[in-house]
């Protein structure tokens, strides 16, 4: 019988696999133990978001933004800038929430990443359709007229937060005062991601300068995809989003690899 077992030895994609599959259920079960409201809070805080600009919106008299009704161009907007920042704070985090793991040789620091930055992709798009089936109730029609083009925003969206997880997971593990620093940056990202203002309003010049940022071509993408109707900016670019979201999963897979030792002894 040991013979047999030594003769049949598991390929190393099967051990992946395997790991990969283990450390999703496991992150998985944290997400709902984390605590009594660990879920609810998934949807309580996107719901907050589009409530209090809707608010705002609805004191400034703007019933409609780009074209479009002010409540389905900001949580086109909101949703899809979610699908970023949650797959890519909780993949960041992944290495100090998993470091105990890394005792087992099978478990390597990028399977934490790429896992959570997965259930988190899963997640929000849950989230996503509840907010939007949700909004009906308050006669905010958000449903897709291009359901292609909205699923390629917040696929592109999402590879960017695997690739800003992949990368910040390893600096701020190694210069830990760096994450601070990030988590101060996250607001002014949000702010010219064209997340809770028209970038078509803004001057050419300016709007140029802006659209370096991936995110914003993303937020753009997806409201073009809700509506039709929907003013998007010339400049959109998607295949610029997946270029950046592509280049910095590479770039984190590369860091990963070199420090990969670093990463498991500190």
């Amino acid at each position: 019988m040991i013979k047999h077992v030594y003769e049949n030895p598991r390929t190393h994609l099967a051990i992946t696999l395997g790991v990969w599959k283990a450390l999703l259920l496991r992150e998985a079960v944290s997400r709902i133990s984390a605590g009594r409201a660990a879920w609810a809070w998934l949807l309580v805080e996107p719901v907050i978001h589009i409530a209090f600009m809707i608010v705002i919106f609805t004191v400034v008299r703007m019933r409609a933004v780009g074209g479009i009704e002010t409540g389905a161009w900001l949580i086109a907007g909101l949703m899809s800038f979610f699908m970023f920042k949650r797959a890519g704070t909780q993949a960041r985090n992944a290495l100090n929430a998993n470091s105990t793991l890394f005792a087992y040789r099978q478990v390597k620091p990028v399977d934490t990443v790429l896992m959570r930055a997965l259930l988190e992709g899963f997640l929000s798009i849950i989230i996503t359709v509840i907010v939007c089936i949700g909004a009906l109730f308050f006669n905010i029609n958000v449903a897709p007229d291009d359901p292609l083009t909205v699923f390629v925003a917040f696929f592109g969206l999402w590879l960017i937060g695997i690739g800003y997880g992949l990368i910040l997971s390893v600096i701020t593990t190694l210069v830990s005062e760096i994450g601070k620093v990030i988590d101060i940056a996250m607001t002014p990202i949000y702010m010219v991601s064209g997340v809770i203002f028209p970038l078509a309003n803004l001057p050419v010049s300016f709007r140029k300068v802006l659209l370096l940022n991936p995110l914003a071509h993303g937020v753009e993408a997806a409201r073009m995809g809700v509506s039709s109707y929907y003013h998007v900016i010339p400049e959109l670019d998607i295949a610029y989003l997946y270029e950046c979201g592509l280049g910095s999963i590479f770039l984190g897979l590369a860091l990963h690899r070199y420090f990969e030792t670093k990463l498991i002894m500190r």
